[in-house]
């Protein structure tokens, strides 16, 4: 009776395990046709040394103390490095390695814009051994994406027609590239989400999956179950440097539409309206009477930039840009960069619980621009700290003027709630609950006229950008 339990468990265990290996994909057929298309990319920089370059702990810093101790004493126990001696100051090279894939067959290749930062020389190694110095055609920092070429033809392409909305979270894919050096390595996982914002990335609305990326993966292409490129791995998230099973793609859409762009000029052109934005959290909602989250809220407006000519304020919550709606911060800047420069299109906001319609001429993004910057001149004559814990004083002159000749409140000191909410020493508070500061005693009348326990919100301006900060009133004890 044991032995037939035994064999009938077994033979149960035997059929589960063949009815659920029939489920998984088989990756195999994918991996062997489309791994040729798939390169491994070697950057090589030269590294000019630093008055530290010749010590075997790195690129020190250039501290007296530290230079003066080596001087004297040596290190202790390294060849070629005596006590007292000092070696000769010279340029090292420095390499890295990414991968790639190949887009045509005459040798343009995508991969990531810091894959091949400040690289002096570009190696590309194909999966049947050849290697060829590729040349930078341009690269795109704000999208992360790069585009390279070699002097062959006959290459194998990948198949870049797919469309990534059209992926589904939970969907398997695959990616093939060179983590630590590795080339050619596959691994496999499944779409985790979409759209994914990650900080300072306001230009990509990046793939999140599971499959294991590492450093070494970055450029190489994402693959969906159809042999097609949906995304290039950029980014992974890690608090050890290695995989943790978060990994970012940028979509082939936009990769594609980057690489056009970069072949035909050499160079990236963008939509711009010249403001500062964030996103609208529960407590700003309130502040400002807003029924939802929903919308960028304008948190700075630049001078002379075309939202100041249309009469874009800060304050003003954008909810449809061209007639598609703004759902979340985010959705702004990649319905505005993917505007033609020049057009004149229709921008919704809701402006102190009012809609408007404005029309809005889109610019052209400068590829650099200098923020205004913000001094904070030190000491006051009569410090008061007000019910939030701020101590503020008038701006001089001097100051509004690098302002634009805003008026402002410069934060002296920051405690009490105001420091938990994250405003600082040296900030300048530029409004209160969408109204502008015209100056101290306005700004302490309009904060004594909020109830304990409700929120208020100041726009905070710190280093040239503007931000909305929302401060919960302490309930009176």
């Amino acid at each position: 009776m044991v032995k037939k339990i035994i064999a009938a468990s077994a033979f149960l265990m035997l059929f589960a395990s063949s009815a659920f290996s029939k489920d998984l994909p088989d990756f195999t057929d994918l991996a062997e046709k489309l791994g040729p298309s798939v390169v491994n990319i070697s950057i090589t920089q030269v590294v000019h040394a630093n008055p530290n370059a010749g010590s075997p702990f790195g690129n020190l810093p250039d501290d007296p103390a530290i230079n003066e101790f080596f001087k004297r004493f040596g290190i202790p126990g390294m060849p070629g490095m005596p006590s007292g001696q000092e070696e000769p100051q010279q340029d090292y090279k420095s390499q890295s390695l990414g991968s790639g894939f190949i887009i045509s067959n005459d040798g343009y290749i995508l991969t990531n814009a810091h894959v091949v930062k400040d690289a002096d020389e570009v190696l590309v190694k194909l999966a049947d051994k050849r290697e060829f110095k590729a040349k930078i055609i341009g690269a795109d920092r704000r999208t992360d994406v790069a585009l390279i070429k070699i002097e062959a033809t006959g290459l194998p392409k990948v198949t870049t027609a797919a469309d990534p909305t059209a992926l589904r979270v939970g969907e398997w894919v695959i990616a093939i590239g060179s983590p630590f050096g590795l080339e050619n390595t596959v691994t496999a996982g499944i779409v985790s989400a979409k759209g994914r914002a990650l900080p300072q990335e306001n230009f990509v609305p990046f793939i999140q999956t599971d499959v294991a990326i590492n450093p070494g993966n970055s450029g190489g292409p994402l693959f969906n179950m159809k042999g097609e490129v949906v995304g290039i791995n950029s980014q992974i998230y890690s608090r050890t440097g290695g995989y943790m099973g978060l990994s970012f793609a940028i979509p082939i859409d936009v990769a594609i539409d980057v690489s056009n762009q970069l072949k035909a000029t050499g160079k990236i052109t963008r939509g711009w309206l010249g403001i500062a934005i964030q996103e609208i959290n529960k407590d700003i909602a309130d502040s400002f009477g807003l029924k939802s989250t929903n919308g960028a809220l304008v948190a700075g407006v630049e001078k002379g930039s075309p939202a100041e000519k249309s009469d874009l304020q800060a304050g003003d919550v954008i909810t449809k840009f061209d007639g598609k709606p703004i759902i979340t911060s985010s959705d702004l800047p990649r319905a505005v960069g993917a505007t033609k420069p020049g057009k004149a299109v229709p921008v919704e906001v809701l402006r102190k619980g009012a809609v408007k319609t404005l029309t809005v001429t889109v610019g052209e993004m400068p590829a650099d621009k200098d923020e205004v910057a913000d001094s904070s001149p030190k000491g006051v004559t009569k410090p008061e700290i007000n019910r939030i814990g701020l101590t503020l004083k008038e701006l001089t002159p001097q100051q509004k003027k690098k302002l634009n000749d805003k008026n402002g409140l410069l934060v002296v000191n920051s405690q009490g709630p105001a420091a938990t909410a994250g405003i600082r020493k040296g900030d300048v508070v530029l409004g209160i609950n969408n109204n502008d500061i015209q100056g101290l005693d306005q700004f302490n009348k309009q904060l004594a006229a909020v109830a304990n326990g409700k929120t208020v919100a100041l726009l905070i301006m710190r280093e040239g950008d503007t931000l909305y900060v929302p401060i919960k009133i302490a309930d009176a004890k």
